[in-house]
């Protein structure tokens, strides 16, 4: 589309005066090269609006009959829809998408919503012929994300986890259309990938408190965060490679968040159907709170694998935003784009915002915003890496695989398993719910870091058991811990031309130590075999004999995995 640069541009902006759209309307406004149009079905606010800060109020529905012809009436040159929820928009989700390319505008929107999201490409051949930019995503999410990751991935042989989490403050404006977007998410199923295969988390669930900036000095303080969703869920593992995408998000005070986390669990259990009727009372009760927390927020992108040397590497862009600044960040893309676009430096077609300009753009335009942003890369060897040391890199490859866990890891095979034979050795056996004895069995490993813990859940056909895995001290060379509820045994770790063995060297109850007579002996060694991970594990105890004693083979689990689904709950309450 060819725009004339002898007078502004029209730019419409839907929901113009909400807390998004009206940080975009502000910041366009500063640019002569536009003339900002306010729109929304709410003519008073929009009015209101325009007398604080300029621009035109025009009073458009996108659900009403005579959308497009009022539409057609302004000819914009670019149509932003700012208005959401996303996640409410249903059957007509791009209607003001189509309207664009009728009118030969481009379009830009500021869509949360995964599906809608990805599925703009639908339109992408309608675009073309239009000669018209079609973006969706255009905000703090995919786009900002996307161009954090399209810097950070450089170098990586292998992309294990991306994770986006995003912490604003509590004085930051909070807009409807946000918290309705939140809340019907609330105790729902959040689908992702997990491990190269697809999986789902339970929105609002999985608290873990969050730093934002590392250790710099500057750095946002550890928030309560929980899993959430967001396009990058959808987009991100097939676009960047990657075998874990992860999104977080968390309110400031504990109050609003862990209060949100226990509102979410009626949704959980199906009591409930859905928070979001209860919007508008919620958002009333967090105004009450405003005065209190800060007004600073933040966002990061971690992006985690192996580099071209296969060594353990994390990296991270961080944005820390201050002075109440925060909710102008999801609106830098977008001004970005519009600018953009009147240089048609954009290529024409329909898709979502990904990598669509560079974090160095993103910092030139927040220059003027009271927002500091950083970069910063670490080793961050796993569990075992960190105990072996350079022994690790003696390990054939399939060992090295399975002990390289940055988020969750899943392997299947089969085992054969044999118990001892003596009563107590049985009932031992039924305590410590070691599997029943069979010829084969099918077998299912999850193994899930969590800082410098491992969860080790195994499930031998129906039956499972699980255990947590530390470094020993605080070096953890050649030793780690692994504890049973509330027995730990210390493990020295062996390498030799075989593999890797796991002799115990000390045990405790209640954290008393064991006897050496109660002490069990453990002939457990993990080795590959033509590239597959095979395992051998005896357990006896002194005067008693064999416990049990499992053997076979595992491999990358595919996607129809089952016991991936039923360990998260389980893995989280173990891990505390």
């Amino acid at each position: 589309m060819s725009i004339d640069h002898t007078s502004p541009s029209p730019v419409v902006i839907l929901g113009g005066y909400g807390v998004f759209g009206g940080k975009l309307s502000q910041a366009l406004l500063r640019d002569p090269n536009f003339h900002v149009l306010i729109a929304g079905r709410d003519t008073e606010k929009a009015q209101a609006f325009c007398r604080q800060h300029g621009g035109s109020p025009v009073c458009l529905d996108r659900n009403a009959r005579n959308f497009a012809t009022e539409l057609a009436k302004l000819i914009p040159a670019i149509i932003v829809d700012a208005a959401g929820p996303f996640q409410d928009y249903g059957a007509g989700k791009y209607c003001v998408a189509e309207t664009a390319i009728d009118l030969k505008s481009h379009y830009l929107d500021l869509s949360d919503d995964a599906e809608l999201t990805k599925g703009i490409v639908c339109l992408n051949e309608r675009a073309q012929q239009a000669g018209v930019v079609l973006l969706s995503g255009v905000s703090s999410v995919p786009a900002l994300s996307s161009a954090a990751v399209a810097t950070l991935k450089d170098d990586f042989d292998q992309i294990d986890l991306i994770e986006s989490t995003i912490l604003p403050g509590n004085r930051a404006p909070r807009g409807l259309s946000v918290i309705r977007a939140i809340l019907m998410q609330a105790g729902k199923r959040i689908p992702i990938t997990r491990d190269g295969n697809p999986d789902h988390v339970i929105g609002w669930s999985g608290l873990r408190r969050d730093a934002i900036g590392g250790k710099n000095p500057g750095n946002l303080p550890r928030r309560w965060s929980s899993f959430i969703g967001a396009p990058d869920l959808t987009l991100f593992p097939k676009h960047y490679g990657a075998r874990t995408v992860l999104f977080r998000a968390g309110l400031e005070l504990s109050i609003l968040h862990l209060g949100l986390w226990l509102l979410a669990w009626p949704v959980r259990l199906r009591m409930v159907r859905s928070l979001e009727p209860a919007s508008r009372l919620l958002r009333t009760i967090a105004g009450w709170l405003e005065p209190f927390g800060t007004d600073r927020g933040g966002m990061e992108v971690r992006v985690a694998g192996l580099d071209k040397s296969s060594r353990p590497v994390s990296r991270s862009w961080a944005l820390i935003a201050e002075a109440g600044d925060g909710p102008h960040i999801p609106a830098v893309a977008a001004t970005i784009l519009c600018k953009r676009l009147l240089t048609q430096s954009v290529q024409p077609g329909a898709r979502a915002c990904l990598g669509e300009f560079s974090l160095n753009e993103i910092e030139d335009a927040t220059r003027h915003l009271s927002v500091t942003t950083d970069r910063q890369e670490e080793l961050s060897p796993t569990l075992f890496q960190q105990a072996l040391g350079l022994d690790f890199r003696a390990l054939p490859a399939a060992i090295q695989s399975l002990h390289t866990v940055f988020d969750r890891r899943t392997w299947t095979g089969r085992a054969k398993v044999t118990r001892g034979r003596s009563s107590l050795s049985l009932l031992l056996c039924r305590t410590f719910g070691f599997p029943a004895e069979s010829d084969e069995t099918p077998l299912t490993v999850t193994i899930e870091r969590r800082g410098n813990k491992e969860i080790w859940r195994r499930c031998f056909g129906a039956k499972a058991f699980q255990s947590v895995m530390s470094l020993r001290d605080n070096d953890g060379v050649g030793h780690i811990r692994e504890r049973f509820g509330f027995m730990s045994f210390d493990i020295n770790l062996l390498v030799d031309d075989e593999g890797l063995h796991f002799p115990v060297s000390r045990g405790t109850l209640f954290g008393t130590p064991l006897p050496k007579w109660l002490l069990p002996v453990s002939e457990a060694t993990e080795t590959s075999a033509n590239g597959i991970f095979n395992f051998d594990v005896k357990i006896s105890l002194p005067g008693i004999g064999m416990l049990v004693h499992y053997q076979g083979w595992l491999q990358a689990a595919r996607a129809d995995t089952d016991c991936v689904q039923k360990a998260d709950l389980k893995a989280t309450t173990s891990a505390r």
